[in-house]
């Protein structure tokens, strides 16, 4: 195939999938995912809102007062414990969309699209919690005895349960496995580790072969000891990083507490177009504003896009609920707290005009966060972010390691599960050295496509959900002598 053949069908690759991401993660794709989490929220009563306080306790809280919820299960067991299966969700969520994609976010959509990206957030954690939900009402034991949930499985058996419908839930579990395979090798392992690499370049001049060396080494001991090795190393390192981050943001904050109360009022005043994004025309900001809040929303917790529910359901929890709680926790530390420190980092470091939602800093995404660290801890501050996107775009790799392994498994079948593994660990050392920009976009348009079977799934099972979170309120909130929904093929 000659030069202009080949750049003639890169070009109709481009185009097909620029126009295909365009209708995926445009508005019609945006209103999807608001939509769901609206209705998930009514259907459920408000659950998020109404039992604030419980699902914090049970969560959260639970980590103090319940060493269930941290225990580790014993070495015949395959299953993970909750903890384990939240921080594992969260190494796959928290990733370099929580500091490049919130920084572009505020440069495209002004401070306003960070009310949006709260909006987005609120009614994400009802989709979040209806997928956990179902994810552990649908799940099976596989031959090797570990827990197989995920949105393939609440397709198959539970809209393939309806009437007329069987046919139709075993296929859509099979685009959604083959949309989760595919995504795995691009949004949850190249594209992260081609941030790292460059990252790590710009801030330590270590050269991306070295990098890429480097991370297949340490994936590949993590990755091929299987999922309870990969949840061992996310339960210590999701924390870590996770508290680091939020103490280097609280600081940059502290230090600006007088831009506080202006950055809150350009935020709301943003999101209504009070002040346009960067002084534009009032309709046009808003626009903005709404779209890149409802995106950055969706991008950083995954809400709806039916990924962190498969290690949801590899937990060793009985009560669909329980999980689904976690869920929404998942959903708030990642966007409304790790994102917002982001935001919060970016707008009272000065590196925007708060008037006008313009931006002064001619820096973008991580050189633009790296700036606003800068402020404070000075040249450490670029360096600091380098570590920061390290550790979470390598801990995303590892949870979206499982994910694609669940897909794997479902299409291929469990003993074959080796094969896949192998691809993803040398696909890090080429996403580190290669430049794959058509790589990356097409990755993106899959991680997107995701998002069409399960909300199917999920809205057309919306009724199940809502009669499982009634029989848990009623038993546990209120006490009634009611007998539980656990499973829904009798496995606990």
């Amino acid at each position: 195939m000659g030069e202009a053949t080949t750049n003639a069908v890169v070009e109709t690759v481009t185009n097909v999938n620029n126009a295909v991401n365009g209708v995926v993660w445009g508005v019609g794709g945006i209103t999807l995912l608001l939509v769901a989490g609206i209705v998930m929220t009514c259907v459920n009563k408000g659950f998020q809102f109404s039992h604030f306080a419980h699902w914090i306790k049970k969560t959260i809280g639970a980590i103090f007062s319940d060493r269930h919820i941290t225990k580790h299960t014993g070495k015949e067991s395959k299953a993970i414990s909750q903890f384990q299966s939240l921080c594992t969700a969260m190494a796959a969520t928290i990733g370099t969309g929580n500091i490049v994609g919130v920084a572009t976010a505020i440069m495209l959509g002004g401070p306003g699209a960070v009310f949006w990206m709260w909006i987005m957030a609120l009614f994400g954690m009802m989709t979040n919690y209806s997928e956990n939900v179902l994810g552990i009402y649908f799940r099976r034991k596989g031959k090797s005895g570990e827990w197989r949930g995920g949105a393939m499985y609440y397709l198959k058996d539970g809209l393939g349960g309806y009437r007329g419908f069987k046919h139709i839930g075993k296929i859509l579990a099979i685009i959604f496995s083959v949309f989760c395979l595919l995504a795995s090798f691009g949004i949850g392992n190249m594209s992260q580790v081609n941030s790292i690499a460059g990252n790590m370049q710009a801030a330590f001049n270590i050269p991306p072969y070295v990098t890429g060396i480097a991370l297949v080494i340490i994936a590949s001991v993590v990755i091929l000891g299987g999922l309870k090795r990969v949840a061992g190393v996310a339960e210590k390192l999701v924390p870590v990083m996770a508290i680091l981050y939020i103490i280097g943001a609280l600081v940059v904050i502290f230090a600006h507490v007088s831009a506080v109360p202006a950055v809150f009022a350009a935020i709301f005043k943003g999101a209504f177009g009070v002040k346009a994004a960067g002084g534009g025309i009032i309709g046009y900001g808003i626009q903005k504003a709404i779209t890149m809040g409802f995106k950055r929303g969706a991008f950083s917790n995954e809400a709806g896009l039916g990924s962190s529910v498969m290690v949801h359901s590899s937990s060793n929890v009985k009560e669909p609920v329980q999980q689904g709680m976690w869920g929404i926790f998942e959903v708030f530390a990642d966007t409304i707290i790790v994102c917002t420190l982001t935001a919060l980092v970016v707008l009272t470091s000065g590196c925007v005009d708060l008037n006008t939602g313009a931006m002064i800093s001619t820096n973008e995404g991580a050189g633009l966060v790296g700036e606003a660290f800068g402020t404070v801890f000075g040249p450490f501050g670029g360096k600091f972010i380098a570590i920061a996107i390290l550790l979470f775009a390598f801990s995303t790799v590892l949870g979206w390691s499982h994910y694609g392994t669940t897909a794997w498994q479902y299409l291929f079948g469990e003993k074959t599960q080796i094969i896949y593994k192998i691809v993803f660990v040398v696909m890090i050392y080429f996403g580190c050295t290669m430049s794959l920009q058509l790589a990356w976009d097409l990755s993106d348009t899959f991680n997107g496509l995701m998002m069409i079977p399960n909300l199917i799934g999920v809205l057309a099972l919306c009724p199940l959900v809502a009669k499982i979170t009634k029989n848990y309120v009623d038993r546990v909130i209120r006490g009634k002598n009611t007998e539980p929904m656990l499973s829904h093929f009798g496995e606990i």
